[in-house]
């Protein structure tokens, strides 16, 4: 059994746990190696102290399961089955009470607590978020291999990115020859939403691509990211069309001045506020405080966005091996949005930048 799940057991053993059943695609893939969508239908892996566990998919992603590396029992079902009728008969031939289960409470929608609860009655249920977010917080040597690939690949999209602005092009225009191209290099799956924002609407933070058309004068924002076998990265990149305005160079250069002082402010023992306050302070400094309207940066990993949320009240003491993203940012509507944002690597002696494009204004 792999170290993922002894350490998973161990919290069980602990807390008086008999059963837990992970059911989120994130934290499955994390324990069993097995990546997949299942859409509406049921995806879980059930976890025992004593007895071995077993991986429930529909009977289409068996074969898959089995060949992701898992060594246990998959217990498929095909959409005339009821799965919670193979489920129920699974772990009442593994225990014979059930007084607590562990569950992802913010995962489980009404319906599958309503089927847990009537399956196995008296049970309570217990949260096991915290216990998969502590797990999941320290990157191994496998894990950061897959990162740093997939922060290269953000990198290049990028790059294609700044090559295809173009006056008159639309944003939607210039995603599309991003996501193409990652396409030929293989990626099959973007992070998120790529964003491509120009001008005037760069300035509303979760921006929606659209028809508008790059303008002289123009900064142009670039967020993306890509998954690389399960991992995910997230980069912004900032670039000018033509020349700019005072104002806006103003606007770029402190949060590039905010960035770089985040970054050099992360090592071991530094909590998060420390760092969303270092860049949060010389924004404010230069009087944009009002238009910095989010957490500095947030954890990655298997999700893009995942604990820890690096914000300005959180207290968490930074570990070598976390890795998160530092993206200030500054938005002023009618003028400009700018945002500068790497995915960095916690270690002992400070933060290993993953994303590597230049973050020097680029004219384009």
């Amino acid at each position: 059994m792999n170290q993922r799940f002894s350490k998973l057991i161990d919290w069980m053993k602990t807390e008086d746990i008999p059963f837990s059943f992970i059911t989120s695609t994130e934290n499955v893939f994390y324990l069993t190696g097995f990546r997949s969508d299942p859409h509406e239908r049921l995806l879980g892996v059930a976890v025992f102290q004593e007895a071995e566990p077993f991986l429930v998919c529909p009977q289409m992603e068996a074969a898959d399961a089995k060949n992701s590396g898992w060594t246990y029992e998959v217990v498929g079902y095909t959409d005339i089955e009821d799965p919670w009728e193979k489920i129920q008969a699974r772990v009442k031939g593994r225990l014979k009470s059930i007084q607590r289960i562990a569950v992802e409470k913010q995962h489980v929608n009404i319906e599958r607590y309503e089927e847990l609860a009537r399956r196995f009655p008296g049970a309570a249920f217990i949260g096991a978020e915290a216990k998969l977010e502590q797990l999941r917080l320290i990157k191994d040597q496998s894990e950061l291999a897959k990162l740093k690939k997939a922060a290269e690949y953000a990198d290049y999209a990028v790059k294609t990115g700044a090559e295809a602005i173009r006056e008159g092009k639309s944003e939607l225009e210039i995603l599309a020859e991003i996501e193409f191209e990652m396409k030929k290099q293989g990626i099959s799956e973007m992070s998120f939403s790529t964003m491509v924002l120009t001008g005037k609407n760069a300035a509303s933070p979760h921006g929606v691509p659209g028809a508008a058309k790059v303008q002289k004068g123009d900064l142009v924002l670039l967020d993306l990211g890509v998954v690389y076998e399960g991992y995910c990265s997230d980069i912004t990149r900032t670039v000018a069309f033509g020349e700019i305005s005072d104002k806006q160079r103003n606007i770029y250069d402190t949060v590039l001045k905010a960035e770089l002082a985040a970054v050099a402010a992360v090592k071991p023992g530094k909590k998060a506020k420390d760092i969303d306050q270092t860049a949060r302070a010389i924004i404010a400094e230069a009087g944009y405080g009002e238009f910095f309207p989010h957490r500095l940066g947030h954890g990655l990993g298997i999700s893009v966005h995942e604990y820890p949320g690096i914000t300005e009240t959180n207290e968490l003491p930074l570990q070598s091996g976390m890795v998160f993203t530092i993206e200030p940012g500054i938005y002023v509507p009618g003028v400009a949005g700018v945002r500068i944002e790497d995915d960095v690597h916690v270690t002992d002696n400070g933060a290993e930048i993953l994303t590597a494009f230049p973050k020097e204004l680029l004219f384009v």
